[in-house]
């Protein structure tokens, strides 16, 4: 019999948020969790529960253990055939390919076919976001490390383009190949893209992709908040913070830590210290000196953003335009602005059993004890 409790407390915690995420009747976690109390909290968004499905599934590739109640080939193929029958974004294609990579598990014929037609068809890689390119690039690679030699002619071509059309000089990529929305970069902008680096530099012996992810993370690093808080959106030409929020839990303990495995193995000077200092963010140290934690259900706070801007963007981005323009760099507001999105999406666990499910070295986090003796799934 298995021993579930080989998964660190950390990873039990997630997988126990997972379980309150389930959706039986699509075979599927959910888009959303409210945390608000209303009295059916799971919220489906058939395009999204799909690919945070396979966000999640990458991320059981690498836990120890993976609970009997799960079974992951029924799952991806489930989800997996949905992805040439929904209306999705180019990036789940990528993260189909890196997972079922991860899995050892065959794509579905259908979706083979639609990522060759995509991959082949570099005339619209123009219309590629940031997301799109650094998911399906790592896709590729971990698909060719697999063995599937189908995939390795993409690599390089999907490289070049990142590097002609992405990269800046600053340190941080931009989000588009071109247009006037392409320096206004995301955090997220940035973690696909060094990732996707990081993994074609490895495979591909190509110095330049993990110089470039290297200065990211440098760049990163230097823009992380006094509280380990890392900032959402940037100018990408001119390596600069345009506003820091919203800050967002899976930033902290998810993606962020995923991108910054990779810098510690490349010896990038801080890497550590900027993963547990931003990951404690998580349990307390942050403005609101309040843990983001919903230890009763195993789940995470989403995000602290100004009061607000709960329920619209709009002065989010007017803010960042006018700090691009006029030079101005954001900072921190005061803490009496700052409210809470009260909701939790199954990737972000995902991202945690990504992160943190072969890591035995940061004991102070997968170990500490606000995740207590979280019970042993079934």
């Amino acid at each position: 019999m298995p021993d579930f409790s080989q998964n660190s407390p950390l990873v039990r915690y997630a997988l126990r948020g997972l379980e309150r995420c389930w959706l039986p009747e699509h075979g599927c976690w959910s888009h959303i969790y409210h945390l608000d109390g209303r009295a059916s909290p799971n919220e489906s968004l058939r395009c999204s529960d799909v690919f945070y499905t396979l966000n999640v599934l990458l991320g059981m590739s690498r836990i120890k253990e993976v609970p009997r109640s799960i079974n992951l080939s029924e799952t991806f193929y489930r989800n997996a055939a949905q992805l040439t029958v929904l209306s999705v974004p180019k990036y789940a294609l990528g993260m189909a390919l890196w997972a079922s990579a991860e899995l050892s598990l065959e794509l579905p014929e259908q979706v083979r076919r639609e990522v060759k037609a995509l991959l082949s068809d570099q005339a619209g890689w123009k219309t590629f976001r940031a997301q799109d390119l650094g998911m399906l690039l790592t896709g590729v690679v971990a698909q060719a490390r697999a063995g599937g030699k189908e995939w390795a002619p993409f690599a390089a071509p999907l490289y070049r383009f990142l590097q002609e059309r992405f990269y800046t000089g600053s340190g941080l990529f931009f989000d588009a190949a071109s247009g006037l929305r392409r320096r206004f970069a995301s955090f997220a902008t940035q973690i696909y893209l060094s990732i996707a680096c990081y993994h074609y530099g490895e495979f591909a012996g190509e110095s330049s992709a993990l110089a470039m992810a290297d200065a990211c993370v440098r760049r990163l690093i230097a823009l992380q908040g006094p509280d380990g808080e890392w900032p959402w959106f940037f100018d990408a030409a001119g390596g600069r913070v345009l506003d820091f929020y919203e800050v967002y839990s899976v930033h902290q303990y998810g993606m962020a830590p995923a991108l910054l495995e990779w810098a510690e193995r490349y010896r990038v000077r801080g890497a550590r210290d900027a993963l547990v200092k931003g990951f404690n963010w998580v349990l307390g140290k942050n403005q609101l000196r309040r843990s983001m934690l919903v230890p009763d259900l195993g789940l995470t706070i989403r995000s602290q953003l100004r009061k607000r801007e709960l329920t619209t963007r709009a002065p989010r981005m007017l803010r960042a335009i006018k700090n691009a323009y006029s030079g101005h760099e954001s900072g921190l507001i005061e803490n009496a602005g700052l409210g809470l999105r009260l909701e939790c999406r199954s990737y972000e666990l995902g991202w945690i059993l990504w992160s943190f499910g072969q890591r035995g070295d940061l004991l102070e986090l997968t170990h500490n004890s606000a995740f207590g003796k979280v019970p042993i799934p079934a």
